[in-house]
């Protein structure tokens, strides 16, 4: 019999083929591809052509999800499906392969793939959208037979290339390719997830072998393809969780977030664990992603009937709204970690750019700006700086441009750019957009706008941070005074204005003054604010290490224990902020010598961390930094330094040999093997943290005063200089009372130089010599505390300059 040919909606570029898998529950699965199937479809006005493929052999059901003559079994026309399209493709494949030997797989895969009609094995589903289904097959009495005879795996081995390129066959004609692979593992499987899909939506239930099965099935895809030349393709993978219990408040966040502190992970960490090692990323995070994006257990999970979104409806309890969601991130190619408001701001921004080049209007120019403007806040709460930065910088122009230097929204698009120029260390362009500011809104607007006290504020800030103590103190005076006399000494104003006073204070190393201050705006938030507001608890964090490093350490620790039982009460034991807190209140711990106390902080913290962001997150391997320092100060130098080979392995793998996180971490791993007795090998990797810096140094700045602030390297150089007794002599100094033996003298000395060895302008083998006498006194005394703590100091050190070494190469 003749079969009718397909006319399809025309696309105006290649499809997307997408595979979805569960290693079990099949039921869901087809539920989610006909789903989906059916909103796509329905897209643009109905014209979206989607091709349904049921790869299910073993267990076909999709085609019962569109029942259209009532039997669910073969269609009226005869048409065959997955198997028939293959058993044809193979005799095919056998016919060309006589006269074809040594072609060109790809070439060989089209030709064979040409020859066969794939109109013989697709049907339309749904007559008021182009839905389009490739059954299983034509179940007829041999149906059974010949689906357990299929080689799938000798027909890959035929012609490698032939899944590949049936998927791109497929998508030429398709904007949607949907593919239905089997459950479990097995050569359909590997072709299904593997060779054919560029996104894999894949279905998981609450149980960790379901979870195992994904994880799996998703790491050897990705693995294959960076292995294979021919395959290196990116794959973009969406979890879908199902069979949610959506009453089950308690279990089903324990599910999703686990237990971090006892050690149980939930599906949450486990995914970002496997997606930051797909994709070679430090940071997943798929929070926003998980709260929209899970497949409640209800009636249209069950199986068999229309697809929950043929029905139209679309309440909030609804399969079809979680479906809607995905799409979200699916159409436009989105990944998971990305939140749906980036989400939604990228979409609107695509949507906006076309609009404004044509310049017929401002408003789309405007509106452009304003999303970018809006993207750029995202980025830069989320730590994506140079993002956040070019956003800024793309909404500025554009507001320049149409709207004039003086409008509020530029004004506004340039504090937004100051602002994240400042947070990215970009300092002097900081400063200069800060000064703008100030000049221009106290001349548009007055000095006491609060436009102008912000600029006024933000340039104070820049300043401190530049070093330049002086000018940010008397800003930060001044507007202290403004806000007291414009709202009252009692106002948030004017208590945000004293904090940056505090803090300013404290960088300059006037504690006194800034506890002072610090204590006026704690009270003030507590009084106006409540004593568990954010910003109340930020004032108290604030003040507690203040009071610490005065030495006051019995009140810094009842400040930040009453932090820490805020957070608990509000965020709960084991959120990010939380752990954070618990963990300052260990370094005041340990200042007080209760060693054991922060050990136990510590070692909950590792295994918290581990298991909620993974072994090789950044957050991980910090902790476990801290948790060797600790172990160092017990005198538990092994278990120390096997912590620290750890971190280091990690860190190299991760990073690279060279990078900032590992030279840090080879620097604390060399003073453990020196408090060993492992000298050679101590100097070898100090020798190889000094080249790291060398490297990172190197450039435009060729010497580390040149990776610092210039200004103030020349001035330290130059009183330096101006000392009689200059460094070299001092170090003199100290190696005669060490050849003397005059421990005590030796020892008051080396405390004397512990900083200034350390400086950043002092020459290499100058440092170099310093730091072995400074160590050598300490170690001749055994003081294991003072050689730990020296040793931190050169990571401390170390760090700034290769921080300050990566800004000034930006």
């Amino acid at each position: 019999m003749e079969l009718a040919r397909i006319t399809l909606p025309p696309i105006t570029a290649p499809g997307a083929v997408t595979t979805f898998y569960s290693f079990e529950s099949g039921t869901a699965r087809s539920v989610a591809v006909s789903n989906m199937a059916l909103l796509l479809a329905g897209r643009d006005n109905a014209t979206v052509p989607v091709l349904m493929i049921d790869w299910d052999t073993e267990s076909p059901g999709l085609h019962h999800h569109f029942n259209q003559d009532g039997r669910g079994g073969e269609t009226q026309d005869g048409r065959g499906g997955v198997l028939e399209y293959f058993e044809a493709c193979r005799a095919q494949l056998a016919l060309l392969g006589r006269g074809n030997a040594g072609a060109d797989d790809g070439a060989l895969a089209r030709e064979v793939l040409e020859a066969v009609d794939w109109q013989r094995y697709v049907e339309r589903v749904d007559q008021s959208r182009p839905l389009y289904l490739m059954r299983a097959g034509r179940f007829d009495d041999s149906y059974g037979e010949r689906a357990d005879q299929m080689d799938w795996d000798g027909l890959f081995k035929a012609c490698p290339a032939l899944f590949r390129c049936f998927g791109a066959h497929m998508a030429a004609q398709f904007a949607h390719v949907l593919i239905d692979a089997r459950s479990g593992r097995s050569a359909a499987v590997s072709i299904c997830t593997t060779l054919l899909p560029d996104k894999l939506v894949a279905l998981f239930t609450p149980n960790q072998r379901s979870l195992e099965g994904i994880t799996g099935v998703v790491t050897r895809a990705i693995d294959y393809r960076c292995s294979h030349e021919d395959e290196q393709r990116p794959l973009h993978v969406y979890p879908l969780p199902c069979a949610v219990d959506g009453a089950a408040g308690e279990r089903r966040e324990q599910w999703r977030r686990g237990r971090p502190v006892q050690g149980r992970p939930g599906y949450q960490p486990v995914l970002e664990k496997l997606l930051r090692g797909a994709y070679g990323m430090s940071r997943v995070c798929l929070d926003s992603y998980f709260d929209e994006i899970q497949l409640q257990q209800c009636d249209g999970i069950g199986g068999g009937g229309r697809p929950a979104a043929h029905d139209g409806r679309g309440d909030r309890f609804s399969l079809t709204r979680t479906f809607e969601a995905l799409l979200e991130w699916f159409v436009p190619g989105r990944l998971p970690w990305q939140s749906r408001t980036e989400v939604a701001l990228l979409g609107a921004i695509e949507a906006a750019r076309p609009l404004a080049r044509d310049g017929a209007v401002a408003v789309p120019s405007a509106q452009l700006a304003r999303e970018l403007n809006q993207l750029g806040e995202l980025y830069g709460a989320e730590g994506r700086q140079r993002q956040a930065q070019a956003c800024f910088e793309e909404s500025l122009a554009l507001r320049a441009r149409a709207l004039g230097e003086d409008h509020a929204d530029t004004r506004a698009s340039r504090a937004n750019l100051a602002a994240q120029l400042r947070a990215g260390g970009k300092l002097p362009e900081a400063r200069f957009l800060y000064q703008s500011l100030r000049e221009s809104t106290a001349s548009l607007l007055g000095a006491d706008h609060p436009e102008a006290l912000a600029a006024r504020a933000g340039l104070a800030n820049t300043l401190a941070l530049l070093g330049e103590f002086g000018p940010a103190l008397a800003l930060h005076e001044e507007l202290a005074l403004s806000c007291e006399r414009l709202y009252g000494s009692a106002s948030a104003r004017t208590l945000d204005s004293l904090a940056g006073l505090a803090d300013t204070l404290q960088r300059h190393d006037e504690l006194s003054r800034a506890r002072m201050v610090y204590e006026r705006v704690l009270e003030g938030r507590q009084r106006l604010l409540g004593t568990e507001h954010e910003d109340t608890l930020r004032c108290t964090e604030q003040l507690a290490r203040l009071l610490s490093e005065l030495g006051d350490l019995r009140n810094a620790r009842k400040l930040q224990e009453t932090v820490v039982g805020a957070r608990e009460r509000h965020a709960g034991p084991e959120h990010r902020a939380t752990l954070a807190a618990r963990e300052a209140l260990a370094e005041i711990w340990a200042a007080q010598g209760d060693l054991d106390a922060v050990r136990t902080v510590q070692e909950a913290l590792a295994r918290a961390r581990e298991c909620r962001l993974g072994s090789d997150h950044p957050d991980t391997l910090s902790t476990q930094l801290r948790l060797a320092s600790t172990l160092g100060q017990q005198g538990e130098l092994e278990a120390a330094r096997r912590l620290q080979e750890h971190v280091v392995h990690l860190h190299e793998r991760i990073h690279g040999v060279d990078d900032l996180e590992t030279l840090r971490s080879k620097k604390l791993l060399a003073a453990t093997l020196s408090m060993q007795g492992h000298g050679a090998a101590a100097r070898t990797l100090e020798e190889t943290v000094l080249q790291g810096i060398k490297g990172m140094a190197s450039g435009p700045h060729q010497s580390h005063m040149g990776a610092l602030d210039l200004r103030e390297a020349i001035l330290e150089a130059r009183e330096l200089t101006g000392n009689p007794e200059t460094l070299d002599h001092k170090l003199a100094q100290l190696q005669k009372l060490i050849d003397s033996s005059s421990p005590r003298e030796a020892r008051e000395l080396a405390d004397t130089l512990r900083k200034s060895v350390l400086r950043p302008d002092v020459e290499g083998p100058v440092r170099k010599r310093g730091v072995a006498l400074i160590r050598r006194v300490y170690q001749q005394e055994g003081d294991k505390d003072a050689l730990l703590a020296f040793a931190q100091a050169e990571v401390s050190a170390l760090e700034g300059a290769l921080v300050e070494a990566r800004v000034a190469n930006q």
